[in-house]
């Protein structure tokens, strides 16, 4: 019996990706773009950004005046017994009765030294918006690696459920030619019961393929954001990577997301030392106030008063119970926890770095060997079937045969996609997945234009956006 053609078109869809449905076809590229417009952790992070944008102005209030109003009114009741003096001596006076009080008035406060409390504020706060920012670029990068991995395993258990659909149909036209060569005495019943067997455990992988693509499907949905069509086959990036595993390593050290994430967190980390160390200067606040009252609660007689007031206050801060000195040790400790974990950060991501140029290099040798190897079950499994004709072989040869050549395809699936897979996970190493890099056809999420867009804002309540 040759080779069934089904079983040559499923090692074609291995490389070629196979259809899963007849439309048009995706490219990886598509379902990047997909992802990196749709994916709901993406727009999280970009709001979780404008938020820390925010962070600047309230810094920067510290500049602006503080301006309120206030106003009172009611009802007082005030008795007054006084004593005149007349040309008959001293005499009593009793006054009484009911006055209505109103008072308006106006503050302004301005702060004009604060050991330079608020440029620090400031600078931290647009330490703490970088770093942000580099945490966005971090989840882009983990949802365009996550999207890779749902295309590619997608094409992977698609292929493999073709592969074990060709498997079945082969087993059981195997297990029909065992059976008439039963009836007719070439071959026993324990023949027929190993075919029996072999198709038995290929119908249970059939529906464990058929689950893992079900699943993969699914998840390809959550992490793209849209159904997937017919996939084309995806190719390797290793020309954006570093050419070798040194400048990785040098790359991944000073600009993977996580790690520029960190350095902006020391820096934030060393101006709240100088915050903290703010509270041992003189401040100088000049305040201005202006109050109009109608009424008195002591004089019957007062009908309006006016007072108005500049005055500028200063304070020299000599001991305040200690709790001073203690902020700025916490801070000066908190620093240095920072530069131990930006320390920490570089090697992790050396290691994580380190580790998936390994598997890459690993996957380019397996697909040349499992390439080789489905090459040589090919025809291991062509020459066993005739040998087996003539009475060389036994029909459990033919079925580890096949079962071989099954297994070797199957790992050329696997191997076709780590391949692609790793190559990503390289350059997502290094801090270089971006739709920048990749050249993705979609809008690039600026989030400086945001930050611009409220940092000098005065007043008012409504985002950019209008909400």
């Amino acid at each position: 019996m040759g080779l069934g053609s089904g079983v040559k078109t499923a090692l074609a869809g291995v490389a070629l990706a196979l259809a899963i449905e007849p439309a048009s076809a995706d490219t990886l590229r598509w379902a990047l773009t997909q992802a990196y417009i749709n994916n709901p952790q993406i727009n999280a992070a970009r709001a979780q950004v404008r938020g820390q944008d925010e962070l600047v102005p309230q810094a920067l209030s510290g500049y602006r005046p503080r301006i309120s109003l206030s106003a009172s009114a009611g009802e007082a009741y005030v008795e007054t017994l006084s004593k005149v003096a007349t040309f008959q001596g001293n005499v009593s006076s009793r006054t009484a009765g009911n006055n209505g009080i109103q008072s308006y008035g106006a503050t302004v406060q301005q702060t004009l030294l604060n050991g330079f409390g608020t440029a620090n504020r400031t600078r931290q706060a647009e330490q703490q918006v970088s770093s942000s920012r580099e945490a966005l670029r971090n989840v882009e990068q983990t949802i365009l690696l996550a999207a890779v991995q749902a295309y590619m395993n997608l094409i992977r258990d698609a292929a493999t459920l073709n592969l074990q659909r060709s498997n079945v149909e082969v087993l059981q036209e195997q297990l029909r030619q065992t059976r008439d060569r039963y009836d007719v005495g070439e071959v026993t019943r324990t023949d027929v019961a190993q075919a029996e067997s072999r198709l038995a455990v290929a119908r249970a992988t059939l529906l464990t393929a058929e689950s893992n693509y079900t699943t993969s499907r699914s998840t390809y949905r959550q992490v793209i954001g849209v159904e997937a069509g017919r996939l084309d086959p995806a190719s390797p990036v290793d020309r954006l990577s570093p050419s070798n595993l040194q400048q990785a390593i040098r790359a991944a050290r000073s600009q993977h997301p996580q790690v520029t994430a960190q350095m902006f967190s020391v820096d934030a980390a060393q101006f709240q030392v100088k915050i903290a160390e703010s509270s041992l200067y003189p401040t100088l606040t000049a305040v201005g106030q202006v109050t109009k009252s109608y009424g008195s609660t002591t004089q019957l007689s007062t009908l309006e008063t006016l007072q108005a007031s500049a005055v500028a206050q200063f304070n020299v801060p000599i001991y305040q119970g200690g709790s001073e000195y203690s902020l700025i040790r916490q801070a000066k400790e908190t620093l240095q926890q920072q530069r131990v974990n930006l320390d920490n950060q570089r090697d992790v991501q050396q290691q994580n770095l380190v580790q998936t140029w390994g598997l890459l290099e690993a996957s380019k040798a397996s697909v040349l060997a499992n390439q080789t190897a489905v090459n040589a079950a090919e025809i291991a499994l062509n020459g066993v079937r005739e040998e087996a004709r003539v009475g060389q072989r036994t029909t459990l040869d033919v079925l580890n045969a096949q079962q071989e050549l099954v297994n070797a395809r199957v790992n050329l699936v696997n191997a076709q996609r780590d391949r692609v897979v790793n190559s990503y996970g390289v350059l997502a190493g290094v801090g270089m997945l971006s739709p920048t890099v990749l050249q993705l056809d979609v809008p690039i999420y600026d989030p400086v234009v945001h930050y611009h867009q409220v940092r000098d804002t005065w007043a008012g309540v409504r985002t950019p956006d209008g909400k």
